[in-house]
């Protein structure tokens, strides 16, 4: 049996249950779900590279990032799937590289969508003061941040594994497990605190950016209105993050009622709570938002030969 995980969620492959058709159908449905996504979310990010009315706008500066970090995290996710299948064991130094690439965007997720709770919190809640507090160099630096704080949250782990592992095991082939390569008990404490506080202080600052414009939008403005169903958004995506470290024992649970289908549960588990989520944004921001759809919508209409006036572009 061999196991590959991301944040102690496990794939089971390699056992005779697991016929070689069903794993390369899994590795298949799996592929076509990456490229579909991920080329959705390209499309996005080349909508926004495109045009300045995106990128000198806070809020799609922090969505557009929120987009980038789902590629990568998707990208590595379906790499670490099929590494699974296929090789089985892989280096250890390289396994390093790609769990703790795929950790931080993992964590990223949850902190980019506090920053875009707060920055809608101050549009509508302090209009006036909304060009001072949100310019575009303090979104990249806040953006900068994100990664900071989620790098330290794996870094830890990586000197307590420098510091106690012999040089042999760099070199040597693992499974590439989060749960197998940081295996020591202060990394597994460590990962549990970091993911409950996170995820606590992310929801409080919902909660409480909501509830800020939820009094606002006695107003019956619109805007308000868009911007309270803006923030109740961020709150689903926030339980799809929180769904990652539910997994196992959303898994058990599964298994509990359906003890002969551990594969299948797995499997299932693994593309809606890894992979689904990634579909989030693309659906909530870029097809909601009308700005964005009408330039999205511009290329999906007019394919290689770009219209030069979206306006142009019946909607």
């Amino acid at each position: 049996m061999n196991l590959s995980s991301v944040n102690g969620t496990l794939i089971v492959v390699g056992t005779e249950n697991n016929t070689f058709t069903s794993a390369v159908t899994k590795n298949v449905i799996v592929v076509a779900l990456c490229i579909s996504i991920n080329y959705i979310n390209g499309t996005l990010v080349h909508t926004f590279r495109k045009h300045q009315i995106f990128n000198m706008n806070p809020r799609y500066i922090l969505f557009i990032h929120l987009v980038i970090n789902d590629i990568l995290q998707l990208a590595l996710s379906t790499l670490l799937h099929i590494i699974s299948y296929t090789l089985y064991t892989i280096s250890a130094s390289f396994c390093l590289i790609l769990l703790t690439i795929a950790i931080i965007t993992t964590f990223n997720t949850p902190l980019n969508l506090a920053g875009m709770a707060v920055e809608c919190y101050i549009a509508v809640c302090i209009p006036l003061r909304h060009g001072q507090i949100c310019t575009v160099k303090k979104i990249y630096i806040l953006i900068g941040l994100i990664w900071v704080v989620s790098a330290f949250t794996i870094l830890p782990d990586l000197f307590v594994l420098l510091a106690t592992e012999p040089l042999q095991f760099f070199n040597s082939k693992v499974s590439c497990s989060r749960d197998y390569v940081f295996k020591s008990t202060y990394s597994m404490k460590k990962r549990d605190a970091s993911h409950i506080i996170c995820l606590v202080l992310v929801w409080l600052t919902i909660q409480y950016t909501y509830l800020r414009i939820l009094f606002a939008a006695k107003g019956a403005s619109v805007h308000i209105k868009k911007a309270r169903n803006t923030i109740l958004l961020h709150g689903f995506q926030l339980l799809l993050c929180m769904f990652i470290y539910a997994r196992p024992v959303f898994e058990q649970g599964l298994l509990y009622f359906f003890p002969d289908q551990p594969y299948a549960i797995r499997f299932a588990s693994y593309v809606t709570v890894q992979i689904m989520p990634r579909l989030v944004s693309p659906i909530v921001y870029g097809l909601r938002d009308h700005t964005f759809r009408r330039y999205v919508r511009r290329y999906v209409l007019c394919g290689v030969n770009i219209c030069d006036n979206p306006e142009k572009v019946t909607m």
